[in-house]
């Protein structure tokens, strides 16, 4: 029902730094999800609602369409929890729930396919904070940024994968499914 995400539409999020380089995750923002339902239903056919259960956010996104055969207003809601962000607990507590519900509906599902995104430590600028983790390891961050800048998606899988880092362009990332 719902088209695959553009590769400008794909998010990079550094989830772990190590001394030999970084770990990706790909994600879709809020913004995205409004977009594709806007396309896809149009503005006047979905909705929102946002509830609180045992303290926790959830989202619930119906979709309405009209029966071919009937003519009667067909809907249905699908919903899921959210949780809070590093930033902004409640505004991130609700964008997350409202995400999560529409990967329901199966926009951007695709991303659950995300090979796994290792970056070179020396295509990034790793900083070493003076720090050690409960292993002993020297902890490093960065503040390096990524972007994906092609994407191919066959059958609401990932086959094909290229990142780029934000600052100097290069591709720091490359992958192709292989067939088996």
């Amino acid at each position: 029902m719902f088209r695959d995400l553009k590769a400008s539409e794909i998010e990079c999020r550094v989830s772990q730094v190590k001394e030999k380089g970084l770990m990706l995750l790909l994600y879709k923002d809020a913004r995205c999800d409004m977009t594709i339902l806007d396309e896809t239903v149009t503005p006047m056919n979905w909705d929102r609602e946002h509830t609180s259960i045992k303290n926790n956010a959830y989202c619930g996104v119906t979709i309405r369409k009209q029966n071919a055969e009937s003519g009667q207003i067909e809907q249905a809601t699908k919903w899921d929890a959210g949780s809070e962000s590093n930033t902004e607990a409640v505004k991130g507590e609700a964008s997350d729930s409202f995400k999560r519900a529409c990967f329901n509906w199966g926009i951007g599902r695709e991303l659950y396919t995300s090979p796994f995104i290792w970056v070179k430590a020396s295509d990034v600028k790793l900083i070493d904070t003076g720090k050690k983790n409960k292993y002993g390891e020297t902890v490093f961050k960065t503040y390096d940024k990524f972007y994906v800048s092609k994407v191919e998606i066959t059958k609401k899988v990932i086959t094909g994968l290229r990142i780029n880092h934000a600052t100097t362009r290069n591709p720091v990332f490359s992958w192709v499914k292989k067939e088996v």
